[in-house]
């Protein structure tokens, strides 16, 4: 068996044992993720596998190498959305027990109309997924679920994956997120034509993957929604309508704000810089929470105790999902920094393929070894760059569509997403595996279908 073979099947067995671990042997799955990566290490050092930790040079690797690969993914990750998670989190509970999230679900419930309110949760997704990272908008939506679960008497699952699958395709496919951004410039696309492209085909895909199969999944899996019923106590009030729509679109805008910056030649650079700043995730989290505290707190008649406890409640309850997070990306820094994204990415190049085809299958291959979206982007766009140059009649902004649907292929255990979801919504990992994979998995494969289509379409008409 060559080197490359054995990493192949080294790195789905550490995944399968994972799954072992965590499903069927009820470990931590911290402790899960990090036994599978030492015994990863411990294959690959016996075997004389060389690789690059730290990102450096290529050298034989010790098992303190392996060591410091985990270290340094699962360090990189947290320091990255460690603080977006924290505030997040906080803005999040500050919204649902204040009893904010009861009042716009309520009110836009009776724009709607009993009717139409399973509209709401899509409509929510596409705005605020267009300008936020995943983990932010799912943070900020949950409360505006499980009221509506509560209020609608729906199935949980009914909601609940529209809500993941809009969110997925929106922070996958459309720029300003990092994955699309970074393949436009690789691959010299045209952002315009993207957003077009993303949303006459992300659209369809998030429908099919997240409204059409929740009517399936309800029927083979039963969630109950995690426990949420804002108590208010004596002296407390609701927060308004206005009040409550403005502190949570605070962080979307300044966002917005700094995406703009980003793009834009200011003539300006201090006010570039500021506006560059408080566009930064964790400065926008941080002006709405500090905002929060005072329109969803201390206007409603919270205390500067019941403040406290608040806040100290919410980051309690992600401090696990955290650590877990941050050991699913240091298991998927060792995948890497032993080369099997290389490897399969090499294994997709060989197929002699389309480059639509060819940039899904490197993306999605990626994806699945490392668990990260971004990464699997980054590769693959580098990957095919070369192959797309010398292409003709082929629609750039449609390769990386493709490119960004196989990135989203198939999320499981060393993917942060993965663990977010499980923890918010409440679920066990084998409903996870049952519901949100297979969601991830319906638009990777989808949308390369209608890339395809797409494609073809542009070819006979020349487009």
């Amino acid at each position: 068996m060559s080197d490359n073979t054995f990493l192949v099947v080294l790195t789905a067995a550490s995944i399968g044992l994972v799954i072992l671990l965590v499903a069927r042997w009820k470990m931590n799955a911290f402790i899960a993720l990090l036994v599978a990566s030492m015994l990863m290490g411990i294959a690959a050092v016996t075997r004389g596998i060389s690789g690059t930790p730290a990102g450096g040079a290529a050298k034989p690797l010790a098992m303190l190498d392996v060591l410091e690969m985990f270290q340094t993914g699962m360090g990189k990750t947290l320091g990255a959305i460690g603080a977006i998670l924290v505030l997040g989190a906080i803005l999040g509970k500050l919204f649902g027990e204040s009893g904010g999230a009861e009042v716009l679900a309520k009110k836009f419930a009776a724009i709607l109309g009993p009717k139409n309110v399973h509209w709401l949760i899509p409509i929510l997704a596409l705005i605020i997924g267009l300008t936020t990272w995943f983990v932010v908008g799912l943070l900020l939506l949950l409360p505006i679920l499980l009221t509506l679960t509560r209020e609608t008497k729906r199935p949980f699952l009914l909601l609940a994956l529209p809500l993941l699958s809009f969110l997925s395709v929106m922070h996958g496919l459309m720029p300003p997120h990092p994955g699309p951004v970074i393949a436009l410039a690789k691959l010299h696309g045209d952002a315009g034509k993207l957003l077009l492209w993303g949303f006459l085909i992300g659209i369809p895909v998030a429908a099919i993957a997240g409204p059409l199969f929740a009517r399936i999944a309800i029927k083979r899996v039963t969630v109950n929604p995690p426990a949420f019923a804002p108590i208010l106590q004596e002296n407390q009030r609701l927060p308004g309508f206005g009040v409550t729509l403005i502190t949570i679109l605070i962080p979307i805008v300044l966002l917005l704000a700094g995406t703009v910056a980003e793009l834009a030649h200011m003539d300006s650079p201090a006010i570039h810089a500021v506006i560059h700043f408080v566009g930064n995730p964790t400065i926008a989290l941080l002006i709405a929470v500090l905002v929060a505290f005072y329109t969803l707190g201390v206007r409603c008649g919270h205390t500067p105790a019941q403040l406290l406890r608040i806040t100290e409640q919410s980051v309690a309850s992600i401090a696990m999902p955290v650590i877990v997070i941050g050991a699913g990306a240091g298991f998927g820094r060792v995948i890497t920094d032993m080369g099997v994204a290389r490897i399969l990415g090499d294994i997709a190049a060989h197929g002699h393929l389309s480059p639509i085809v060819y940039g899904w299958l490197a993306a999605a291959f990626i994806r699945v070894a490392t668990g990260s979206a971004t990464v699997a982007i980054t590769i693959a766009s580098e990957l095919i760059a070369p192959v797309l140059a010398s292409a003709t009649g082929v629609n750039t902004e449609l390769v990386i569509i493709s490119i960004g649907c196989g990135s989203l292929f198939l999320s499981h255990l060393n993917d942060g997403g993965f663990w977010v979801v499980k923890e918010c919504l409440g679920l066990t990992v084998g409903e996870t595996l049952r519901t949100w994979t297979i969601t991830e998995t319906l638009i990777g494969v989808c949308g390369l279908g209608l890339c395809i289509l797409a494609q073809r379409a542009c070819t006979y008409w020349a487009l």
